[in-house]
């Protein structure tokens, strides 16, 4: 299998220009199956991050992208032809870097995103930017009000690791469509991708130089300078829940929008009346996938007391079944981690679900590989019996492949189970009534949630959580009016 993408060399893109950090310093990229350098990304610096926010001001204050609609169309119908001009490439780096399994990439890790970005320039087309309100009369006074929709101004957009090109395009494909500049700031893990869509921008469409930008450093102090700088009007920011708190507190004192999608503990809810090993065994499927690197995965499974030992059978089948494999091998549904450091988080947290009384079904090591993989972050595929919903890995975000079973006594108490967390997400329920999963799933405090195997990831479905799980949503109508201000005109009738 390939190892090393094809792609030119990943650069920022500031103002128009494609290059290298104003330091010259640059810093490994990793191939996490294997845990080898496969390229270098730019350190990018605090000038360089001044320069990006500069360009990005300038841009919307002076030009006239965010008023001239069918000119935002047609660069950004450029840039998603440039997408599909050079998707294979795309999915052999998006393989290299992220780690994510083949099958994922064409799907929700490159094809669907890029799909995502048309869905947004669509929208943007048929958008009704203006509202009569009609006349109203105040104190004797007869006005005529319009409702103006207007970009918010500079975005920032901090996405990371797991999702890239769908987090990408997620954020800079309503914003850039809405008529605002951008200023991306990816993950240090998985840059490349990211300043390929600045190179895709510099050479294949019209977008002026300061609208889009992207700048690569590792550094969290220069990462930091977006939510900090009163440039910017809005961080859009996808992450980490503690990240986020970090976010919200530095935009604070300019008081710029913030839109957080943060971390999830979600619970697959089965019934008693569903097929319970087959509802345990999927929920292991999707634990497994990308390797549980996904905030909205359903990483607790609650399950009738009753069936808890055959659910458990079920699922730890299922876990060792798929293994840990090469990303790039067709068939391979877990992946690597992304990295060291994350899959001695992942350790960690099996060595605390131990101390605590659980028990492995399955998994609980490292995955040993021979060969170029060796090398690689791998983690088993794990499943977790014997711990109750207070466990700390049933409620803290451990984003690997480690799939927590609880027990419920009935739906009302698999509803509290599953409220009772700090997250918000997703979720889903099983039941062999369609009506009672439902009556169920209406009872979840959460963004998301499917039935009976429903999915709810398109690019006109709005995405994000409650509680602690973030702010505002990404995605759909509502993800593409986060990026929009809200502006009353009234004059005489």
């Amino acid at each position: 299998m390939t190892r090393t993408p094809t792609n030119p060399p990943a650069q920022q893109y500031v103002d128009g220009k494609l290059g290298a950090a104003s330091s010259g310093e640059t810093y490994a990229i990793l191939n996490p199956a294997t845990g080898q350098e496969i390229g270098r990304a730019p350190d990018s610096t605090a000038e360089d991050m001044n320069a990006a926010i500069a360009a990005a001001r300038r841009a919307f204050d002076e030009t006239d992208w965010s008023t001239d609609v069918a000119f935002r169309i047609r660069c950004l119908r450029q840039l998603h032809q440039a997408l599909l001009d050079d998707v294979d490439a795309l999915r052999e780096l998006t393989t290299a870097e992220v780690g994510a399994p083949a099958f994922l990439v064409a799907g929700p890790q490159l094809d669907a995103p890029i799909e995502t970005l048309k869905w947004a320039t669509d929208l943007a087309e048929r958008h009704e930017w203006e509202q009569d309100l009609g006349v109203g009369v105040t104190m004797g006074v007869s006005s005529r009000r319009t409702v103006r929709k207007e970009a918010v101004g500079v975005v920032a957009a901090i996405t990371p690791w797991n999702f890239p090109n769908q987090i990408n395009l997620a954020k800079i494909g309503p914003a850039l469509a809405a008529g605002n500049t951008v200023v991306l700031k990816p993950a240090p893990d998985t840059p490349w991708v990211a300043a390929e869509l600045g190179r895709l921008v510099a050479e294949h469409t019209d977008i002026p130089a300061g609208v889009f930008n992207v700048v690569t450093p590792r550094s969290n102090e220069v990462a930091a300078l977006l939510a900090e700088d009163p440039r910017v009007d809005l961080v859009s920011f996808t992450g980490s829940t503690n990240t986020g708190r970090g976010i919200m507190a530095a935009a604070a004192p300019s008081l710029k929008k913030v839109f957080l999608e943060l971390g999830g503990k979600s619970a697959a809810i089965v019934l008693d009346d569903a097929d319970i090993a087959a509802a345990a065994s999927m929920a292991a499927f999707s634990v497994a996938v990308h390797a549980g690197q996904g905030c909205a995965l359903t990483t607790r499974l609650l399950v009738p007391r009753a069936s808890y030992d055959g659910a458990v059978e079920s699922a730890a089948a299922t876990m060792a079944s798929l293994g840990a494999g090469d990303p790039a091998d067709p068939g391979t549904i877990c992946g690597p981690v992304i990295s060291a450091v994350q899959r001695d988080r992942i350790l960690g947290y099996l060595a605390l679900a131990e101390e605590e009384g659980g028990t492995f079904a399955t998994g609980g090591d490292v995955a040993v590989k021979e060969g170029d993989l060796a090398g690689g972050f791998w983690v088993q595929p794990t499943v977790i019996a014997g711990l109750g919903n207070t466990a700390q890995v049933a409620r803290e975000e451990i984003f690997g492949p480690v799939l927590t079973v609880i027990a419920h006594d009935g739906d009302d108490d698999a509803v509290r189970l599953a409220n009772d967390s700090p997250y918000g997400l997703s979720g889903s329920v099983e039941s062999g009534s369609l009506e009672r999963a439902k009556s169920v799933a209406a009872r979840i405090r959460t963004g998301t949630i499917g039935v009976n195997g429903g999915q709810w990831f398109g690019p006109d479905a709005p995405f994000g959580g409650y509680k602690q799980s973030g702010l505002g949503r990404e995605m759909g109508v509502a993800g593409f009016e986060e990026y929009l201000e809200t502006k009353l005109i009234a004059e005489p009738a």
